[in-house]
């Protein structure tokens, strides 16, 4: 029997969400997003840290470098563009 998979909370589904620190704000509309995660090594355990660069796109340019940033997926707005800022959690000092 076929079994209906429940409905996403959106009409679009789950988007994707990352929290991260400006790096540069140089470009119109875009902000360049740093994204820290830090997870153990599979092996040994140790807790590895990287970080990930993400260009989003800002449309009223709220945001400035060393902001703390909430961005979500959305679809392709350029080459390199597929993220969108959703908020600024915390302004920087």
């Amino acid at each position: 029997a076929l079994v209906r998979l429940p409905k996403p909370e959106h009409e679009r589904g789950q988007r994707k969400e990352r929290r991260g620190v400006v790096v540069s704000d140089a470009m119109e509309k875009t902000i360049v997003v740093r994204v820290d995660t830090a997870k153990p090594d599979r092996r040994y355990k140790k807790v590895v840290r990287r970080s990930t660069k993400f260009h989003a796109h800002d449309e009223q340019g709220q945001a400035k470098v060393g902001d703390l940033v909430r961005i979500v997926e959305t679809r392709p707005l350029s080459k390199t563009k597929n993220w969108r800022l959703a908020e600024v959690l915390e302004a920087a000092k």
